[in-house]
């Protein structure tokens, strides 16, 4: 710690110049932004509407719902990371103290298999406590358990759709309809089931409360 406040202001400024620059990377990876747009991606996939909604409409509601299951984790990260800024104005300690929070959410959503995998590769001694795990430890493991997450409730939300398409081009094949793509029918009843089901609501409600 005394190393890290005895930095020079100069390479303090270069630290946090870096860090800003990180910012997107973290956004995407380190928060619950990486679930929300993977599993909004395979649902437009699953319904099959190519491009409807737009990409741009997927992320930017994936950012809002970040800021919905994350507000209360950056208001922490501000709080931590403002109290040594105040103080003496050491840019390296702020980042450190307000990354606490950030950790702290990510090791809840980490499966221990996969922490416990980086914390192996990282030739290190075994933390002593959760506190002790350093953000290179956590980050890797969260994104991948937060990939297979998504993955799982993707898989979810395709296996009805698959069901559908399997009716329709069984219907068609029946009826002797072997030009007409089963798609190009399946889709209306497809978009008539998930609007009556409320879908997005469903599917929002699910994702944000699988972080409470």
């Amino acid at each position: 710690m005394d190393v890290m406040t005895d930095i020079n202001p100069v390479l303090q400024m270069l630290i946090v110049m870096s860090a800003f620059s990180l910012i997107p990377f973290i956004f995407c990876c380190m928060t619950s932004f990486l679930r929300f747009v993977i599993v909004f991606s395979m649902l437009k996939t699953a319904l099959g509407t190519q491009q409807v909604p737009p990409s741009v409409v997927i992320i930017g509601l994936s950012i809002i719902l970040t800021f919905y299951t994350m507000g209360t984790t950056f208001t922490k990260m501000y709080e931590l990371g403002s109290v040594p800024y105040s103080k003496n104005q050491n840019i390296v300690l702020t980042i450190e103290e307000g990354s606490k929070p950030l950790k702290e959410f990510m090791l809840k959503q980490t499966r221990q298999s996969d922490l416990a995998f980086f914390v192996e590769l990282s030739s290190k001694e075994a933390p002593q406590a959760p506190e002790d795990l350093t953000v290179w430890q956590i980050a890797p493991a969260f994104i991948i358990s937060e990939l297979k997450t998504a993955f799982e409730i993707g898989f979810i939300i395709f296996v009805p759709f698959i069901v559908l398409d399997l009716v329709v081009a069984n219907i068609l094949l029946a009826l002797g309809m072997f030009m007409l793509s089963p798609t190009i029918i399946s889709l209306p009843f497809k978009l008539l089931i998930f609007i009556a089901v409320d879908g997005w609501a469903l599917i929002v409600q699910g994702l944000v409360t699988s972080y409470n």
